[in-house]
């Protein structure tokens, strides 16, 4: 038990090299970005991909087990505490271009790659607590309308053209990104207000959670504008859009050209695991929580990521996330190694 919860401890790895960069400034400013994209990428390809799966009994054990939760909370401080140290480093410290450009990288990769990835994992607990610090997470990279878009929307369309964080067959990433971002805000409201008229509430009423994230977040950049100056705002709207479109490339490359039947007229068949790519690499894995076995999160979006399973019929990736996500910067390279296998596996 122990030793399986305290494996995912190499992810706080990346604080601490963020943290440090901060301090020593200079090029040390793109060790985060370097950690995440460069060296990770390249020990993924020198170990094969583990698809086995704990045993029902381990199973048992672990989904509730609280040393788990520890592991995943242990982001959340470190989360706040590296974008407070970011703010004030803009704010207050003299930095050339290239340095300011370095630790918008890096604030922006820990943005992407463990703020909102944390808050997902929250976002899916029933208690309200776990919830609201997901929403908070969120918040930090002004993509708050993200809890009602995935849970209220994504898990419902995933697969479909209704969806728009499902990337179509031969859409490039750049177009994916700009597709995404707007219609993914814009259904976040047609859910919202769509939940608001069945209710009988009206638009200011307090079950408006939208209303809710976007009023917190118009608070939040008026603090950060008062306390640490315009400079550090636009730093920080610059990080936070880093962070959105890195939560786009890993959407992308987790439902790229997988589409669901339609068995009626706006009617699909049931998520099942076939419908997500799905990643075994081991340090993808532990890194981002379970992210990469992504089939079985959609196929039980309530599982906790210690117990997520590799399924035999998930399509799978050929390498980990963060390899994946560099492919789709170059999108000739992408379509020649995926549309083949989106064709093996689509029917």
């Amino acid at each position: 038990m122990i030793t399986r919860a305290f494996r995912y401890l190499t992810v706080l790895v990346f604080p601490l090299v963020a943290f440090i960069s901060f301090e020593w400034k200079g090029w040390w400013l793109y060790s985060t970005v370097i950690l995440a994209f460069g060296v990770i990428p390249a020990m993924e390809l020198l170990f094969p991909p583990d698809p086995e799966n704990i045993s029902d009994e381990e199973e048992e054990r672990f989904k509730d087990h609280w040393l788990f939760d520890v592991m995943i909370y242990l982001i959340v401080p470190f989360h706040f505490l590296l974008l407070v140290r970011f703010l004030a480093l803009v704010a207050f410290e003299p930095l050339q271009t290239y340095e300011l450009l370095g630790a918008i990288l890096a604030m922006g990769t820990f943005c992407g790659a463990f703020g909102i990835n944390v808050a997902h994992e929250l976002g899916h607990r029933r208690e309200r607590a776990h919830r609201i610090v997901s929403n908070l997470l969120l918040m930090t990279s002004l993509n708050a309308h993200f809890y009602v878009q995935h849970n209220r929307g994504h898990h419902r369309y995933v697969s479909t053209p209704i969806d728009p964080e499902t990337a179509w067959f031969n859409e490039s990433i750049y177009a994916f990104w700009w597709r995404t971002v707007i219609s993914g805000y814009v259904h976040a409201w047609r859910i919202q207000l769509d939940e608001l008229r069945k209710k009988g509430n009206s638009f200011f009423s307090a079950k408006n959670d939208m209303l809710w994230f976007q009023s917190l977040q118009i608070v939040l950049i008026m603090v950060i504008a008062v306390v640490f100056g315009w400079k550090a705002l636009a730093a920080f709207i610059a990080a936070a859009l880093m962070g959105i479109l890195l939560l786009a490339t890993i959407n992308y490359i987790e439902h790229y050209g997988l589409l669901r039947k339609e068995v009626a007229p706006g009617r699909y068949e049931r998520v099942l695991p076939k419908h997500s790519w799905n990643s075994d690499h081991m340090l993808g894995r532990l890194i981002l929580f379970e992210l990469s076995r992504h089939s079985d999160h959609h196929y039980k979006a309530s599982r906790k990521y210690q117990i997520l399973k590799h399924h035999d019929e998930s399509p799978q990736m050929p390498t980990g996330y963060p390899g994946m996500m560099l492919l789709t910067l170059l999108p000739p390279a992408w379509f020649k190694v995926m549309n083949p296998r989106v064709k093996a596996v689509q029917p």
